[in-house]
């Protein structure tokens, strides 16, 4: 037995040996004493958003703790029309949504949105550095995916890909809603790696009024191999994490009340690859790097009772992410006598290697929901202004500045009958100011309008039919002050890109059927497809390959996505994802036209279950790839298999202990998506076992 595995059988031991003190010091029975998150006999693990138009996805936190993710990245993959650029690491991976978002340079284009709690994070283009999205998958609650740009403009601009939503944790979640003191702790074990996390949750509701929670999360894990056996160069990780949230009402009738939360995630790497999407680094050579992430939010809700007009929130929240970075002599292959790379090599590393980044960006929001009705229709009308401020400092590889924005929206979903319809309209005034000392104008300022709409129709036997029309704009980034190349007297400006917004339309139609009892009594089955067809034009942030002085003229992308839900009352149980798309990328008159770079090919995901009551539940997924070519460029398809079992027994000293069992990569398949910079794990057993006091 290794030294990790016996500290932590012997803090289990420790664990479940205090229930019995626990038990005596209080007059609550055992089984008031513990909060369990129910097991519902007749649903899938995952439901199917038939009731809107959106294309959106929750996960929600039994799935989260099934899914036994390392990272939010993995938790998020089988969502369709998600791919990964690597994934089972924080650092060197990225999310794609519907061929948006990372790419292997940078850990995204800025079309897709991250946000935890209220806060906008992960969203900077640094070099070979991934999302920065540090934060560990045990902190949350719940994270939603949206995929396309209808449904975004409540949250931001320039949203082409699709937005991830994560909340975090409540303390009511283990109260019940009742006062009290719980305590859940997790442990959790994989093969691949030697892999080991541990997840320490404090829940206290002193009163119906005030609720407080502290969450400590580690994990960790070694270098893992790929299913060949061979060593997945850089993939190690560290990274401890927290979150502090409280929420308290401020009168007794609930109608006022104050939200704080808090998260912290951060790593250490020592002597590693630079670029952290590849194995090794010779170029560029390897660094100590440290990572800091945090975001904090504080939110003011009135919600009078009796008055649909009103349900107001102010929302003040600021997210910090800091890099820095220091070369490690001699591990470059172009640091030596000669000149080995064909250019002179600086002393102390490249510049890119040593830079220090970091960026911070508060957001104040005000925002109301108002329910009414006016005439034959029922209205929900959400209305914001938001003062958001960015600021960044200048590093070597990336220029720095403030980014000022002033928002205003509307979202007006109106019922009639059958019908639903959503219009939507966003206004964003934008001033950029050059921080970085070179010479260029000092500042810049935009605006766009922006705008979409939705329509559904339900039918009386649980078909409905709905489609949407949505455009956006991404207005100029910090990033596009200047290019990466040198003038006379520093980097060379770029006035042109910074009054250039990026432009998108998209158009989705589709389908969707919800009903009991199909085939036989007391089942459900939930159908949704989705097609969309989307454009992006005036486009500053790629280039054509091998030409790096033009810009990409327009990219078409069009797919469809399907998800479909089936369970029995006796405990069978299936969920069907499915993806498909195509695209591509136009180029200035007389470069031609090419495949969209960034198609990850078509995936299907199919699990299989059962449960047997509160006790067992197991199920078998599938997940596939087809082939693709793009430009020449051939990825072979894979079939992986993964499989799980969630053991709560109901009696006896290991009563609601919650062991889980998970088997990814069951055959140890040796494969790479496309997207990836590297192999993907082989076979990794994991197991996690878990208890609320």
């Amino acid at each position: 037995m290794s030294t990790k595995t016996q500290r932590a059988s012997t803090a289990l031991a420790l664990i479940i040996g205090v229930v019995p003190s626990v038990q005596a010091q209080t007059t609550e029975t055992p089984s008031d004493f513990i909060v369990l998150d129910p097991i519902e006999v007749s649903e899938s693990k995952r439901g199917v958003a038939t009731d809107t138009a959106l294309p959106v996805t929750r996960i929600d936190e039994e799935e989260i703790r099934d899914r036994q993710a390392g990272t939010i990245a993995e938790l998020i993959d089988s969502v369709p029309g998600v791919a990964l650029v690597n994934g089972s690491t924080p650092t060197g991976s990225g999310i794609s949504i519907r061929g948006y978002g990372a790419t292997s340079t940078f850990g995204t284009d800025q079309k897709v949105q991250v946000i935890v709690d209220e806060a906008v994070t992960g969203s900077e283009e640094i070099y070979r550095i991934g999302t920065q999205l540090f934060t560990d998958p045990a902190l949350y609650r719940s994270v939603e995916v949206l995929r396309g740009t209808v449904g975004s403009f409540e949250y931001g601009s320039g949203v082409v890909g699709g937005m991830v939503r994560a909340e975090t944790k409540n303390a009511s979640d283990f109260t019940g809603g009742v006062p009290g003191f719980r305590l859940r702790e997790t442990l959790e074990f994989s093969s691949n790696g030697d892999g080991f996390a541990t997840s320490t949750i404090l829940a206290w509701q002193p009163s119906d009024r005030a609720e407080f929670l502290a969450n400590y999360t580690l994990r960790r894990q070694s270098d893992q191999t790929d299913g060949s056996g061979d060593t997945i160069g850089n993939s190690a990780f560290e990274t401890p994490s927290w979150l502090l949230k409280g929420r308290f009402w401020l009168d007794a009738a609930k109608e006022h009340s104050l939200t704080l939360s808090y998260t912290d995630t951060s790593t250490a790497e020592r002597d590693v690859p630079y670029d952290s999407f590849s194995t090794t680094d010779d170029v560029f050579g390897n660094v100590d790097r440290d990572i800091d992430s945090k975001t904090t939010s504080l939110v003011y809700t009135y919600a009078p009772n009796g008055n649909d007009l009103i349900d107001f929130d102010v929302v003040l929240s600021y997210a910090d992410q800091e890099i820095e970075q220091d070369y490690i002599p001699g591990s470059s292959s172009c640091d030596g006598p000669g000149m080995p790379c064909g250019f002179p090599f600086p002393a102390g590393g490249f510049g890119t290697v040593n830079a220090d980044h970091r960026y911070q960006t508060t957001k104040l929001a005000f925002r109301n929901t108002a329910h009414f009705v006016a005439g034959a229709f029922d209205h929900e009308l959400r209305t914001g202004l938001e003062f958001i401020h960015k600021d960044r400092e200048t590093a070597d590889s990336a220029p720095g500045g403030t980014d000022r924005r002033l928002v205003l929206y509307a979202v007006d979903e109106i019922r009639q009958g059958n019908w639903t319809f959503s219009p939507a309209l966003r206004f964003e005034r934008q001033e950029i100011t050059d921080g970085t000392g070179f010479a260029g104008p000092d500042s810049y300022e935009n605006d766009a309008v922006m705008g979409g709409v939705s329509a559904r129709y339900d039918f009386a036997n649980g078909v409905g039919l709905f489609a949407s029309a949505a455009y956006t704009e991404n207005l100029p980034i910090l990033d596009d002050l200047y290019t990466t190349g040198q003038g006379t007297s520093g980097p060379i400006a770029q006035p042109d890109l910074m009054g250039q917004s990026e432009k998108s339309r998209t158009y989705e139609i589709g389908a969707s059927y919800d009903a009991m009892d199909v085939f036989g009594a007391g089942d459900t089955l939930a159908l949704k497809a989705t097609a969309y067809d989307t454009r992006l034009w005036d486009i500053t942030s790629y280039t054509v390959p091998g030409n790096s002085g033009e810009l990409v003229d327009a990219v078409d992308t069009r797919g469809l996505e399907l998800e479909a839900s089936y369970a029995t009352v006796n405990g069978l149980y299936s969920d069907l994802n499915l993806a498909v798309a195509r695209g591509e990328e136009h180029y200035p008159e007389g470069l031609g036209d090419a495949d969209w770079r960034a198609l990850p090919g078509d995936s299907l995901r199919l699990t299989l279950g059962k449960r047997f009551g509160e006790t067992l539940d197991l199920s078998w997924e599938t997940v596939a790839f087809n082939d693709i070519e793009v430009e020449g460029e051939k990825t072979p398809g894979f079939n992986v298999h993964n499989l799980r079992a969630t053991y709560v027994p109901q009696n006896g000293v290991f009563k609601a202990t919650e062991i889980r069992l998970g088997i990814e990569n069951a055959f140890d398949r040796d494969y790479q998506p496309r997207r990836a910079t590297r192999s993907a794990p082989g076979r990794n057993i994991k197991v996690t076992l878990a208890k609320t006091f």
